[in-house]
């Protein structure tokens, strides 16, 4: 099972992360080097942002396009988020508004 590196680009579609891999080649008369970037749908269920980088690997499909699942998220600062964010629903906090008589 090969795993993929990739930074998320999009994260617009729910539980889905649009996420862009570069490759770097190389001409093969000229030896002048150039990237090739494909972008994959991928199941999101760590909560991931725009910006990322993350691994992901071939897993069974979701829809149509969706065929790959988010293994892990790498941080710039190189600490490694394994495991699922849950889901925190936040309190609205109403403003109550003083009356005077």
């Amino acid at each position: 099972m090969k795993i993929f590196t990739g930074t998320v680009i999009s994260t617009k579609m729910m539980n889905t992360a649009t996420v862009r891999t570069d490759v770097v080649k190389m001409h093969k008369l000229y030896d002048k080097r150039f990237t090739r970037s494909k972008k994959y749908h991928v199941q999101d269920n760590f909560g991931v942002k725009v910006g990322d980088t993350v691994k992901f690997v071939a897993c069974k499909p979701f829809s149509k396009l969706k065929k790959w699942k988010i293994v892990e998220i790498e941080d710039k600062n190189k600490n490694i988020r394994k495991t699922p964010e849950k889901s925190v629903e936040v309190k609205s906090k109403t403003k109550r508004k003083n009356n005077k008589i």
